[in-house]
């Protein structure tokens, strides 16, 4: 496995008046569907997930999807489990991820793109769009052909323990 290194949180200092502020910035994260699922689906990878989500849910990083994961989710957990279940795994979901929107550039981009499976794709357009820091999936392979750094729940995990 590849070594990573967690990337500092990022600061903005601003001259407000002769004294400097500092801001800083979260790690921004797109969650993909199979992290969701080992979650919801408590498959292998489950206490990854878990670990993950619990970060992102005492707001320490900024995580992301869109709707077609959120649709993903529903439908795989459904067929697993029930209607009612999903939803109220989705809604829940929906309180912790923001949806990041996707238009008509990225759909092209997604179309013009070497990507093997088109939903992949246009996954990765819109975090890249929207200036996602990590990818984090189960599934690496689905994004080696965009630049964005892809990972693991458990590499995020072992970044954010170092750190």
């Amino acid at each position: 496995m590849e070594s990573l290194k967690f990337p500092a949180a990022l600061t903005l200092r601003r001259n407000t008046g002769g004294t400097a502020q500092i801001r800083r910035f979260m790690n921004s994260l797109f969650i993909d569907s199979d992290i969701i699922i080992d979650l919801l689906a408590r498959r292998e990878n489950h206490a990854e997930a878990a670990a993950l989500m619990a970060i992102i849910a005492e707001k320490k990083v900024a995580a992301f999807t869109t709707p077609i994961v959120l649709a993903n989710v529903d439908y795989i957990i459904t067929k697993h489990s029930s209607k009612a279940k999903s939803r109220r795994a989705v809604k829940s979901l929906r309180k912790k991820l923001s949806i990041l929107p996707m238009d008509a550039k990225i759909v092209d981009s997604a179309l013009d793109s070497e990507f093997s499976d088109f939903e992949d794709a246009m996954q990765y357009y819109a975090a890249e769009k929207h200036g996602i820091d990590f990818i984090v999936t189960r599934n690496k392979k689905d994004y080696a052909k965009g630049s964005l750094r892809v990972i693991t729940a458990q590499e995020y995990m072992d970044m954010h323990e170092s750190d």
